[in-house]
């Protein structure tokens, strides 16, 4: 909503380079300087025509001094300081035009100057120049010569200063206590400086950038700024994208304090700060976009940026080289004058001068009026509402040209808001679609008229909205009915409280043409009662039974509260009498001060009445009353309860109160009618009442006693559950002291109430018996655990109240394992771990048992997590056994998570019932890993192998499924002659017949499982008899040849030994025994034994070897000979070295593997036998037959 105007400048030059701006008067705007090779042009842009007033030097100043390069003028504008390229300054009279100084001598040669610049004082100017320092420049006239004498401020050697800016003081503040001390604010490439040149030189403040880019300019601006209602200069400088800000101030004492304020971060690289502070809130920047920002600083908002790229702005990049004297600048120097404009661009009271290179561009801020202007004539009628709200309330931002008091500009905006609303409300008539939909014209009105509706209200002018507004809108009728309908969220809010009587009745009838009775009966409850059609509203109200407007009109309006409650009913009656009784106006807001007393006695007298206005002989005594208890009837009592409490000091309220307590005991215990849960809650009420320490109220016990009688019937038995939370409620809040307790008590265990029983065992501390309530109450048998585990928990209950519970518990706890053996479980690991074996004595059913040790045993979550409970080995082998029975698939996991069993007892248990899995997980824990396979092997692998084949067959069926059935069918075949060796056959026949695929047909479907499963056993059969007949022949040839070889003599080859090489024949005198082998060698014993040719074995036998034969086969790899001799005996056991096989049986048993072989083709199978050796040693032949099924050796 903000914009920036342009006004160009014209000029016939080719080149501009410096700009200098100032102001005398607010007639007398500025003066704009331009310049070209030395020459300088002088304008009054107060002059329409822009003419030129001045040309100050010649082409040959420029020739001399070079291109001007800074301009300053002073604040009366009377002087002009030029700086030249070459390092020449110059003063001239603007009121003649005449050179009064010219300074040479005024800073080093041989550089240009970047910036010369007036002072408040104007005998003071300072000048900066392309070597970095900064000087002091005084003006004297003495004798009639003028002189000005140099003073350096700071020496570029320290650091090279690109931008000075002194404090100007606007005349108004010329007082202030700083413009004494002359400040100057100086820009490094490395920090900032605040100075005083006045009275006497002095550093103020340095402030370092920190990290910027060696290619941002350094800026500077002053500003006088309101701050906490004091006004003091600012110095905002920047270096890249953040703007800094110091506020200095002089305090009581009268020390300077430079203070830093909050910072200002912008997405962009500042070029120009000499624009800011168009005011105190407002500052405008320029990018090295050449883009101009406009940022409300205390909110950092960016309001507005204009791209000023055409005005083709001048840099003063030539003289930061200082190119006129040689370019002896430093490299940093001429870095920061690739973007420096200082002298292009200037402001004063709101206005900035642009110096382009064929052009000056003033830009200019709107005022407030100009930018709403702006908005209407693009018919932005909502937005210029808003944006002349903001200036209304004062939360616009950049705003000018608003003067004076809040109330005056208040007052001058709302009358342009006003303007604006006449103008909106021309424009949504006139450009109202003519023809079309209705739809489109309605929502062309309802986007204009709330806008003008709510502007009205904010302006708090509802004549211009009823008279001037609603009277153009009324000559469309979409508009009208919008309007109208508009009006109901302003009225609901209370932000539109009074309407004229032209629009009420336009409204009313609106509404209910269009049947909006809800609108109309919110609309009438907020409206003042004083703009109604009493008349008009009461009919209506009567008519669409509006009873919330009825009732509001009848108060308000005519002060009668008791004839709405002769036709209002159901709750909105008692809301509205509970609102009667404490002084509240229904539906909103409060009865008249003077008038509360008067109602509350008249809501009374209207409920005690006998009859109604309109009785019939047939109406019952009390109908008011006895209408809301029907109605209601704990709402009714909690109106009286609530009466009660506000009413406490009220002798004639608490009168009432009694009467109608009497009147209420009378109606609804004489009358049948009334449900034992109405009847319940009355004395529940009184009882509540009676209990309370200040009560007034009087009731007579024996109605309590009838009351008890009634709930306590036992000849009744509906709303047995309605009755006792009835009683329990009386009871509760106090009704116990009412009765007489053993009586109670009698009556509540005959009429099954075992919630009052509880109650009554509670407060006398008998919690044993408060057990038998739990387990004789279907509906809380659960809770009884809870109870249980509370009691014998929470502090507050003596150790024998809770082994008295606990008694009673042991007592029951077959009932308690029945209900839910886990919360059973919970409770004995908890509270009594040592009791577990007692309670499975008393446990006398198996299933009970296994419940609870079940529950007992197996780590659960709940409300009361149970603890570790480590039990003995036998419980744990009882647990196993009854897992047998009922659950044996859950034993396997059990074994694995207990570690408290026996493994042989557990191995017992689990073989009784069979339960192969786990003997096969016993067996293995037991180490013994091949009994665990046998077991696993025959029950757990072939098994599910076997169905794994049968299952896929019911699956099966039509014809194309045929060829895939044989298949299956032949793989179950195979199957069945594998397992036929390790598992019974009437076990396999058994799961065969149970199988649907087979069970359900016929025999013949079957007939070839069965026949193959038999001839298999039949080869089977015939191989064992035949390898057991070869065995027992084989047996009884070999021993008969031994026997033979046994009985026969030994003739020794030679008459010596063949050790020590000595005759054998015995010494009359010598011990040795002589050891004859097979082989015919002999041998004394000792010899023997020294060679090592002889060693011990089990049964004092002796084993001997022939010494000679060993070294030979030794020698050739061949068989050892040993020999057993009885200790002391003198002959030998000799082997027979040859011995083969008879022929007849190695023939007999090749034709039998032959002819199995020939029997697995034809049936298509497979069974290869494999004749794995044949072994032919001196001593036997030995043969390994290997077949799927049987391993057999057969020793000769």
């Amino acid at each position: 909503s903000l914009s920036l105007s342009f006004v160009s400048v014209s000029l016939s030059v080719s080149l501009s380079v410096s700009l200098s701006l100032r102001a005398t008067s607010p007639i007398v705007l500025g003066s704009t300087v331009r310049c070209l090779m030395g020459n300088a042009f002088f304008f009054s842009p107060s002059d329409l025509n822009q003419a030129l007033r001045l040309c100050l030097g010649s082409t040959a100043t420029g020739a001399e001094y070079g291109a001007v390069s800074a301009l300053s003028i002073n604040h009366d504008c009377t002087r002009l300081l030029c700086g030249f390229a070459k390092g020449h300054i110059t003063m001239w009279d603007l009121a003649n035009g005449k050179l009064l100084r010219t300074i040479t001598d005024a800073h080093p040669p041989g550089t240009a100057i970047l910036h010369v610049k007036f002072t408040d004082d104007p005998t003071l100017a300072v000048c900066n120049d392309s070597g970095g320092s900064v000087f002091e420049l005084a003006f004297r006239r003495l004798m009639g010569m003028r002189t000005c004498e140099s003073r350096c401020l700071f020496s570029g050697s320290k650091g090279e200063v690109c931008n000075v800016e002194p404090l100007f003081t606007a005349p108004d503040l010329k007082d202030h206590p700083i413009t004494q001390y002359s400040l100057l604010a100086m820009a490094s490439l490395t920090k900032i400086l605040v100075i005083g040149l006045k009275p006497s030189l002095k550093v103020w403040m340095t402030f370092p950038y920190g990290k910027t880019d060696p290619t941002s300019v350094p800026q500077l601006a002053w500003q006088f700024v309101p701050v906490q209602k004091v006004v003091n200069p600012v110095l905002a400088f920047c270096r890249g994208d953040t703007v800094h800000f110091l506020l200095v101030k002089k305090d009581e004492t009268g020390t300077i304090h430079v203070i830093k304020q909050r910072q200002l971060q912008l997405n962009c690289d500042i070029i120009s700060l000499n624009v800011s502070w168009i005011n105190s809130r407002t500052l405008v920047v320029m990018d090295s976009g050449e883009k101009l920002r406009v940022v409300d600083r205390p909110s950092q908002e960016e309001l507005e940026s204009l791209d000023v790229a055409e005005v083709q702005l001048v840099y003063n990049s030539s003289h930061f080289k200082s190119l006129a004297t040689g370019g002896n600048v430093s490299q940093a120097l001429a870095l920061v004058g690739e973007k420096a404009c200082y002298q292009s661009v200037c402001s004063y009271a709101g206005q900035m001068v642009l110096l382009g290179t064929k052009s000056a561009h003033i830009l200019t801020l709107r005022n407030w009026r100009e930018r709403v202007d702006c908005l209407l004539k693009q018919e932005r009628f909502v937005e210029a509402l808003s944006l002349a709200w903001s200036f209304h309330e004062g939360t616009a931002k950049a705003v000018l040209g608003l003067f004076g008091d809040p109330a005056k500009r208040k007052g001058v905006v709302a009358d342009k808001m006003i303007e604006i609303l006449f103008q909106y409300v021309e424009r949504s008539v006139k450009k109202c679609p003519e023809h079309g939909k209705i739809q489109v014209m309605e929502q062309h009105f309802q986007d204009m008229v709330p806008v003008m509706v709510d502007y009205c209200l904010q302006l708090q002018r509802t004549d211009l909205l009823f008279n001037q507004l609603y009277t153009r809108l009324v000559e469309n009728c979409v508009a009208r009915g919008v309007f109208l309908e508009s009006l109901e969220p302003y009225i609901v809010s209370e932000r539109l409280g009074c309407v004229t009587a032209p629009v009420m009745r336009d409204l009313l009838t609106h509404l209910q043409d269009n049947n909006m009775m809800d609108s109309v009966e919110n609309c009438l409850i907020h409206l003042d009662i004083t703009s109604l059609d009493i008349q008009q509203v009461v009919q209506m109200c009567w008519d669409n039974q509006l009873y919330d407007a009825m009732i509001y009109v009848f108060n308000r309006g005519m002060n009668d509260y008791i004839t709405p409650m002769e036709v209002v009913m159901g709750n909105k009656l008692l809301v509205y009498i509970s609102c009667s009784l404490a002084g509240r106006a229904y539906p909103l807001g409060d009865i008249p001060e003077d008038l509360v007393s008067q109602v509350k006695n008249q809501v009374f007298e209207f409920l005690i009445r006998l009859h109604s206005a309109e009785a019939g002989q047939e109406e019952e005594l009390y109908p008011y009353i006895r209408t809301l208890v029907h109605f209601h009837t704990p709402e009714f009592l909690n109106v009286l309860a609530l009466t009660l409490e506000d009413f406490k000091n009220d002798k004639q309220a608490l009168e009432y109160q009694q009467r109608i307590v009497d009147i209420l005991l009378k109606v609804m215990v004489e009358n049948s009618d009334f449900t034992p849960s109405q009847v319940g809650s009355l004395f529940t009420f009184l009882a509540r009442q009676l209990a309370k320490p200040d009560n007034t109220l009087f009731v007579n016990r024996k109605l309590f006693d009838q009351v008890l009688e009634f709930l306590c019937s036992p000849d009744d038995d509906s709303r047995h559950t309605e009755r006792q939370q009835v009683l329990l409620e009386l009871l509760q809040v106090g009704g116990v002291v009412q009765f007489d307790e053993g009586r109670l008590l009698g009556l509540a265990e005959k009429a099954e109430f075992y919630q009052i029983c509880e109650f009554l065992y509670e407060q006398k501390h008998l919690y044993d018996k408060i057990l038998d309530c739990y387990l004789r109450d279907p509906l809380r048998k659960e809770e009884i655990f809870n109870y249980i585990h509370n009691l014998l928990s929470m502090p507050g209950y003596s150790s024998e109240e809770k082994h008295c519970v606990w008694d009673k518990a042991l007592l029951h706890i077959a009932e308690l394992v029945t209900l839910d053996p886990a919360k059973s479980a919970d409770l004995v690991a908890m509270h009594f771990p040592e009791e577990v074996r007692p309670i499975i004595t008393r446990l006398q059913d198996d299933h009970l048992v296994f419940q609870f040790l079940r529950c007992l045993l197996d780590q659960r979550e709940g409300p009361h997590p149970q603890p570790l409970l480590r039990l003995s080995p036998d419980l744990h082998e009882l647990h196993i056994g009854l897992l047998c029975r009922f659950t044996p698939r859950q034993l396997p996991d059990f074994l694995k998570a207990s570690q408290d069993y026996r493994l042989e007892e557990a191995v017992q248990i689990t073989e009784q019932y069979q339960v192969h899995e786990a003997t096969s997980y016993l067996l293995e824990k037991k180490g013994d890993s091949h009994g665990a396979f046998q077991v696993l092997g025959v029950c757990v692998l072939w098994f599910p192998l076997l169905e794994a084949m049968m299952s896929p067959q019911k699956l099966l069926k039509g014809p194309d499924t045929r060829t895939t059935s044989e298949v299956l069918k032949e793989l179950t075949m195979k199957v069945l002659n594998s397992m036929s060796s390790f598992i019974p056959l009437p076990a396999i026949i058994q799961r065969i017949l149970q199988d649907p695929v087979y069970g359900k047909g016929k025999l013949a479907e079957i007939q070839g499982l069965i026949l193959g499963m038999l001839e298999t056993f039949n080869y089977e059969q015939t191989l064992l008899e035949t390898t057991t007949s070869l065995l027992n022949h084989d047996l009884h040839w070999s021993l008969s040849h031994l026997r033979a070889a046994v009985s026969r003599g030994l003739h020794p080859r030679q008459d010596h030994c063949n050790i020590c090489l000595q005759q054998y024949r015995r010494r009359q005198d010598s011990p040795d025994d002589i050891i004859i082998f097979s082989c015919g060698h002999l041998y004394h014993c000792q010899c023997l034994q020294r060679k090592g040719s002889g060693h011990a074995e089990p049964r004092l036998l002796q084993v001997w070897s022939c010494y000679k034969c060993i070294s030979s086969q030794r020698g050739r790899g061949g068989d050892r000979v040993t020999t057993e001799t009885g200790r002391g005996r003198s002959t030998s056991l000799a082997q027979v070295s040859q011995l083969f096989l008879d022929p007849k049986y190695l023939r007999l048993f090749v034709e039998l593997c032959s002819e199995i072989h020939r029997k697995e083709r034809s049936r298509q199978r497979r069974r290869k036998f494999q004749i794995v050796s044949v072994m032919s040693t001196e001593t036997c032949q030995t043969f390994f037959i290997i077949n799927p099924q049987v391993v057999f050796k057969i020793y000769n």
